[in-house]
C-alpha cells in the first residue's frame, strides 16, 4: 500500500549547526526508494510517498542514511498523513483565533502519558499551557515560542528522556496536513 508521509528532522539547520541542504535530503531519499519526495521550508520537513516499512522503520533508515551521507545523527520522526490530520484536528486551544506563532505542536516518538508531566506546576506559567495528545503535545504561548518559559521547562532532557521531541508551529502543522493529503 502506498502511503504519504512527513518526515520531521529534530535540530537541523539551525544556529550554523547540523547542515543538511534539502536538495541532497531529497536526493537520499529518492536513493532510499521513495518517490514524489518534496521538502518544506530548511528547518527539517520532508514530504514523501513510500510503499514500505511503517513510520518506525522509515524514520530509522532516514536516519540511518542521513548519518551515513552527511557525518552526524539527526533524530527522525515520521508520521503519515491520517496521523498529521488527526492532531492538527484535535487541536485543544482555538487555533483559528490565534497566530501561528502562539501555538505548536511537539511530536513524540512514542507515546507520552501526564505523569512524565506531573511536577510541572501549569499555573505558574499561565497564560502558557500545554495540552497532551496522542504522540503529541500542544503548546499555547502568547509571546511565541522564543520567550516562553514554559518551552523552556518542557525541553528539559528529564522531561523528554528516552524519546526524540521536535516541534513545529501551527503554520508548519497545517502545510505538513495539506503536503501529505495528495496521496492517501
Amino acid at each position: 500500500m502506498t502511503t504519504t508521509y512527513a518526515a520531521l528532522l529534530r535540530g537541523i539547520n539551525v544556529g550554523g549547526k547540523k547542515k543538511l541542504p534539502m536538495a541532497e535530503l531529497r536526493q537520499l531519499m529518492d536513493g532510499l526508494g521513495h518517490h514524489g519526495v518534496r521538502t518544506h521550508l530548511q528547518s527539517g520537513q520532508a514530504v514523501f510517498v513510500s510503499d514500505h516499512g511503517d513510520e518506525e522503520s522509515l524514520a530509522a533508515e532516514l536516519a540511518e542514511a542521513i548519518e551515513k551521507h552527511f557525518g552526524f545523527a539527526v533524530d527522525v520522526i515520521v508520521r503519515d498523513h491520517a496521523y498529521l490530520a488527526a492532531i492538527a484536528e484535535a487541536c485543544p486551544f482555538p487555533a483559528a483565533e490565534l497566530e501561528a506563532k502562539q501555538l505548536h505542536v511537539t511530536y513524540f516518538s512514542v507515546p507520552v502519558d501526564a505523569e512524565r508531566f506531573a511536577q510541572i506546576d501549569q499555573q505558574a506559567y499561565l497564560p502558557e499551557e500545554f495540552r497532551l495528545g496522542d504522540r503529541a503535545l500542544y503548546l499555547y504561548a502568547p509571546d511565541g515560542l522564543g520567550r516562553s518559559q514554559l518551552a523552556v521547562h518542557l525541553s528539559k532532557p528529564r522531561i523528554n528522556k528516552g524519546l526524540i521531541a521536535t516541534t513545529r508551529n501551527w503554520n508548519t502543522v497545517l502545510k505538513l496536513v495539506e503536503l501529505t493529503a495528495g496521496g492517501e
